[in-house]
């Protein structure tokens, strides 16, 4: 196993990590089809999982990364570098996504909760609001995981010159020899 992937190798782990986080994204309810369904309750158990693992996951490479930067300098390249900061990077939108996700459970069992209490004008404006509440979280999770996604796929998509070598001059055996 080779300890330091390639660029593109580092590239595509970025997009794959961005697919990931866009996936959780896409699996996450639309405000028009949230309501207190236990299916919501389901969905958010096992996107929440999946970030958790996620958030373990760019947590875990970072350090992998920096561990290997110390014990071998030699090869931390200006693309290695760029790429461990890009996943720590994407570390904090997942994080805040995760966050939001939770609250949004919150919100959903205090929605599920109020449709089994008896009706009324009060009922109805704390429904209200308790699905506003949720539709808002869930957006935030999908807009910070939006932003995590972008922010990697722009670091993958993004290419590091080669390092600039400076040109060797001739020795004195190498010069070719001018008698006359």
């Amino acid at each position: 196993m080779d300890l330091f992937p390639s660029d593109l190798d580092q590239r595509v782990l970025l997009h794959n990590v961005a697919d990931r986080l866009s996936t959780v994204a896409d699996h996450l309810p639309l405000p028009y089809q949230i309501g207190p369904d236990p299916a919501l309750s389901e969905i958010l158990d096992d996107e929440i999982r999946n970030l958790a693992r996620m958030l373990g996951y760019l947590t875990g490479q970072h350090a992998f990364r920096h561990r290997a930067a110390a014990n071998y300098p030699d090869t931390a390249t200006a693309s290695r570098r760029r790429v461990t900061l890009a996943l720590a990077e994407a570390a904090e939108p997942t994080g805040a996504a995760l966050a939001a996700l939770s609250t949004a459970v919150h919100h959903l069992a205090r929605l599920a909760d109020l449709t089994r209490q008896s009706p009324g004008p009060a009922r109805t404006r704390a429904a209200a609001d308790a699905h506003q509440d949720l539709v808002d979280r869930l957006g935030e999770s999908r807009a910070q995981l939006a932003r995590a996604a972008r922010h990697l796929r722009a670091i993958a998509d993004t290419r590091t010159a080669p390092p600039a070598t400076a040109p060797v001059p001739p020795t004195a055996s190498s010069a070719p020899s001018r008698t006359r």
